[in-house]
């Protein structure tokens, strides 16, 4: 079996006396969807947070493509391949749909943000972008003012920028956040089309998704993996059921 493309060993955050992660042990493989699920507070942020580079753990180590990433900031992960959304989307409200993504594009490309028109003309930045919102279907969106796309065309925007950058890994905080039934579905339909061609690390509540979507869970509850494995292993988890899928506020 080839080595995981992102490896977490015993991953510790804590703010003065609050532990945030625990310990924790994640690995991703190429190609898969790896969800990690767990109450509110268990540290699933947190956890997505180290692994974009947006805070350093106290202890533990990051290793990703065979490199150790666990004190690299942002930028330098980005340009290695990660890219991450956010559980409120991160876009500029006030910029047409495709400025969105042209902002991805040029920070991966390197280019300068200061000549925005010759950006708008450029097809080594134009042509990426397009893709991309093709990609999550906001093609005919291209040239509107990002907020009045729709709450669940505001995720797909997102993703778009992140896909724009041409990940190897996609790190989801909780895409499916605040759509409705109809727009979740469409979200998973398109994430079940990344499968194989994205690895994903995917932190989400709708355990219909999960269990759609997922290659293998991890959970969190504490700040601490309880467990790993595939959808059916975790299903049937007693320990899971438990602390979580069996708690009716989850």
């Amino acid at each position: 079996m080839t080595d995981p493309l992102l490896q977490v060993t015993d991953l510790t955050k804590s703010y003065g006396g609050v532990v945030a992660t625990d310990r924790v042990n994640i690995d991703l493989r190429v190609g898969e969807i790896h969800a990690v699920i767990g109450p509110n507070g268990a540290g699933k942020t947190t956890l997505i947070s180290q692994l974009a580079g947006e805070q350093m753990p106290d202890s533990g180590r990051i290793m990703f493509d065979g490199r150790d990433i666990t004190h690299q900031p942002t930028y330098s992960r980005a340009l290695q391949g990660i890219a991450r959304t956010f559980q409120i989307t991160n876009i500029v409200h006030d910029l047409p749909v495709i400025e969105n993504v042209l902002l991805s594009v040029q920070a991966q490309a390197g280019h300068s943000f200061r000549f925005w028109q010759v950006a708008r003309t450029d097809k080594t930045l134009i042509e990426p972008a397009m893709e991309a919102l093709r990609r999550v279907s906001l093609g005919q969106r291209a040239d509107d003012i990002s907020r009045y796309l729709s709450h669940g065309e505001h995720r797909q925007l997102e993703i778009a920028m992140a896909l724009a950058a041409n990940p190897t890994l996609l790190l989801l905080d909780e895409p499916m956040a605040g759509m409705g039934a109809e727009e979740s579905a469409r979200m998973v339909d398109f994430l079940t089309s990344l499968k194989g061609e994205k690895t994903m690390l995917l932190v989400e509540h709708d355990m219909d998704a999960v269990f759609a979507l997922a290659d293998r869970i991890t959970v969190l509850v504490n700040d601490r993996a309880i467990a790993t494995g595939s959808p059916d292993d975790i299903r049937n988890n007693e320990d899971v059921r438990k602390a979580y899928l069996g708690d009716e506020e989850s």
